[in-house]
């Protein structure tokens, strides 16, 4: 076995050790969240729009993050839409899109939360949930030796925001409460069908993904009354370990953070790491906080180090805290790896 697939073998070890509890030496560099970029896929002649309906392309795709990059992890799928689809969204992947973009879901499929209605076949048969589920198993034979395989899904009111639209959503948890709440829970328990498919077919670890219902962005009140219960309901139903993913400024929802089912939480630069160590529960890990689009897409590899060894001082693993942007140049991606292997 050649030094760089023992290095790797061993970054994967280490990884999946921190996730079960056991911390490293070492500061871990991965991701649960997309981590390809336009760049990265043009090592491999592979354009972004093309991937996500191929399990082999999404697998071939997806493995960039570690053969290009160094990455311990590897995640798919590479989009938010999977669930929407599944539950009767139309996506536009932007295949022809220059620069490329992550797909969408071009019009929403529910005029009212409450009109959601699920499809009561297993999982593993709606959309492209089985796509992802066999990039999976392509990813567990091909890298599944020097890198933790990763699957991402949405949380609840991500989900519901591509379900319905926004403003509409908002006006039903006025007139509606009780409805809204209901399909959120019913959202959950899709969400963990799903992730149990991925689970199944060999991923390492779920990250749910509550992007849309961060209290950064819906507000502290509105997470407590409407976001928090079917979060904590999915994080649940899930098997450890679990990260959560939360964007935006959550300095003021460190506290309710620490009470949900997750091993592990990745915060973006807009939260206080230090605020986070200290607010987290005993036992409970800190990933994050590189910003992807401000730093690891916009500035230099100077500006990287820089972010990595400002994070080190508090966080259990370096993550981009959020999904990384596609513009992101191959250098400050190499910067932020390597800057993590030499920090401690």
């Amino acid at each position: 076995m050649t030094d760089s697939k023992l290095q790797a073998g061993a970054e994967r070890t280490a990884a999946l050790g921190l996730l079960r509890g056991v911390r490293p030496a070492g500061l871990s560099c991965f991701s649960g969240l997309c981590s390809v970029t336009a760049a990265g896929l043009a090592h491999i002649g592979v354009r972004f729009g093309s991937v996500h309906a191929d399990a082999a392309k999404l697998a071939t795709a997806a493995a960039t993050s570690r053969n290009v990059f160094g990455f311990a992890s590897v995640s798919v799928p590479l989009d938010l839409c999977v669930e929407a689809e599944a539950l009767g969204a139309r996506v536009d992947f932007c295949a022809d899109a220059d620069p490329p973009q992550y797909p969408r879901v071009p019009q929403f499929p529910l005029a009212k939360l409450s009109e959601l209605q699920i499809d009561p076949r297993p999982a593993a048969e709606l959309g492209r949930v089985s796509v992802v589920a066999q990039a999976i198993r392509l990813l567990v034979q091909s890298a599944g030796q020097q890198a933790l395989v990763g699957a991402w899904v949405p949380g609840p009111f991500t989900l519901a925001l591509y379900l319905v639209d926004g403003e509409a959503l908002l006006n039903q948890l006025v007139e509606e409460p009780v409805a809204v709440s209901a399909s959120l829970l019913q959202l959950a328990d899709f969400i963990a069908r799903v992730s149990r498919v991925y689970v199944d077919a060999g991923a390492d670890f779920i990250t749910v993904h509550e992007m849309g219902g961060s209290p950064g962005y819906v507000g502290l009140r509105t997470f407590r009354r409407v976001v928090q219960a079917p979060l904590q309901h999915l994080l649940q139903a899930l098997p450890a370990p679990r990260v959560l993913s939360m964007c935006g400024k959550l300095d003021a929802a460190l506290g309710l953070l620490a009470g949900l089912a997750a091993e592990a939480i990745n915060i973006d630069h807009l939260t206080d790491a230090a605020a986070a160590r200290a607010a987290l529960a005993p036992g409970q890990l800190l990933f994050g906080n590189i910003d992807a689009e401000g730093v690891l897409a916009q500035g230099t590899p100077a500006q990287v180090r820089a972010a990595v060894v400002a994070a080190a001082a508090h966080v259990d693993a370096i993550w981009p805290g959020c999904d990384l942007d596609l513009r992101a140049p191959d250098a400050n991606l190499l910067a932020m790896v390597a800057a993590a292997r030499s920090v401690r």
